[in-house]
């Protein structure tokens, strides 16, 4: 049974218990299924329930907070005369790879106070403004830029970098992936 706070609680309980036995779903919060080796279906286990007082209060890491080794910003470059498709990845550490073509991989380390610059750019509220798809005419042969911020994609054409944006490109390492094949 799923513990909560007082009636309500008790309430929800009864409610994610009868849609996990009819196999649903409860306006209570989403259904997980059991773990593997966990009890068979259409059957329970009920654990005792103990006080509020009793339950668990070990420290738990803020889910806000980025891993050093997560992906911060994602940069690909396309298009282009030769049809290139070139990528720069930089993580929470500031650590970054870029990759062009069939060359071997780049890799370089950000100092702090650029890591820092290149946050403020990307969490800069006129950032947040910058439209999600190109908004003006495609160019011949123009490069297409693709940034993915926070589950946030961005995709601008050449000509198309308002004040925010370049910003963040400046912020980037080496200005951004290569254009060069």
């Amino acid at each position: 049974m799923v513990r909560g706070r007082g009636v309500r609680g008790k309430w929800c309980g009864a409610l994610l218990l009868a849609a996990v036995l009819a196999g649903g779903a409860s306006a209570c919060g989403p259904v997980t299924p059991p773990a593997p080796g966990g009890p068979a279906s259409g059957t329970t286990s009920a654990a005792p329930e103990q006080p509020e007082s009793q339950a668990s209060t070990a420290p738990t890491a803020p889910r806000d907070e980025p891993r050093p080794a997560e992906v911060l910003v994602e940069v690909v470059v396309s298009g282009g005369f030769a049809g290139v498709r070139n990528q720069l990845v930089v993580h929470h550490d500031g650590s970054w790879t870029s990759r062009s073509g069939t060359k071997p991989p780049r890799t370089g380390q950000q100092t702090p106070a650029e890591v820092a610059e290149l946050r403020a750019a990307l969490e800069d509220p006129a950032y947040a403004l910058v439209p999600s798809r190109p908004t003006g005419s495609p160019i011949a042969d123009g490069f297409q830029y693709s940034l993915m911020y926070r589950n946030r994609l961005v995709v601008v054409g050449d000509g198309e970098r308002p004040p925010a944006l370049q910003r963040v490109f400046a912020a980037l390492p080496e200005g951004g992936p290569p254009t060069s094949p």
